[in-house]
């Protein structure tokens, strides 16, 4: 469970990594040691390797997966279930990312039943949405990504289940390009209100991170935005050195 007055730090990893990349999870999580008390921190790196990750990780880092199939099990070819990534120790998996939603046709009601599925094996989804440059240029941004997560959310919570939300826009993605604090800011706080209508008092606990070329130049005024909870890390995980240079923000 991650405490509130703390930031969640994700790293998503995409299709990126081999054998040889376990040495930077290792490195990672030996200097995580000195943040513990500031934050919880999660890689979620490719499947053939979170074993790899889980057995190098120790008690400071979390491992997780990138995605999971709404069924427990059955004939889905090149899946992986929540329950296979529980299986290998992992805690966390990332539902709904835009790559995920685009590439692979994923609906609202999808990235919904992943999310359930995580949190029938005691997972904890991180919900993803953002916008496209076109909708945010045409004022659409803030209906748009606050129907997502309304639709892309489980009904309702158990005492012990937990959600965590990424808004990521998805023109910021890979491209270098970062939204501005203040267009952060609008975001998340209509997010907050989305969550606390669909949740009651619950919605104000869970986390929104940011995602979208999160780095450590800019790491610091991001994480210290009104209602960010924490940060989804693209390219800027793949190495120990500028991972940690973010986690170094708080």
């Amino acid at each position: 469970m991650t405490e509130k007055n703390k930031k969640l730090i994700a790293g998503n990893w995409k299709m990126n990594g081999l054998k040889g990349a376990l040495s930077e999870i290792e490195q990672i999580a030996k200097q995580l040691e000195a943040f513990k008390d500031k934050g919880t921190f999660l890689i979620c790196p490719p499947a053939t390797l979170i074993a790899g990750a889980k057995a190098l990780a120790g008690d400071s880092l979390q491992i997780g997966s990138q995605d999971c199939h709404s069924e427990q099990k059955g004939a889905f070819t090149g899946d992986i279930s929540a329950e296979m990534v529980a299986d290998l120790g992992g805690t966390f998996v990332i539902v709904g990312h835009s790559e995920r939603r685009e590439g692979h046709a994923e609906t609202n009601a999808t990235v919904k039943a992943k999310a359930n599925a995580g949190l029938g094996q005691g997972l904890k989804p991180i919900v993803c949405c953002g916008e496209t440059l076109e909708q945010r240029e045409v004022g659409e941004a803030i209906g748009f990504v606050t129907q997502q997560i309304a639709e892309s959310t489980p009904d309702e919570l158990s005492k012990d289940g937990e959600i965590a939300i990424a808004y990521e826009p998805i023109w910021a993605i890979g491209t270098g390009k970062t939204a501005s604090t203040e267009d952060v800011k609008e975001m998340h706080v209509a997010l907050r209100k989305t969550l606390v209508e669909k949740f009651g008092e619950r919605g104000n606990s869970i986390e929104i991170l940011y995602g979208g070329s999160v780095k450590p130049e800019n790491a610091n005024a991001l994480l210290n935005t009104q209602d960010v909870d924490g940060a989804l890390v693209g390219g800027a995980s793949l190495k120990a050195e500028s991972f940690l240079g973010i986690v170094a923000a708080l």
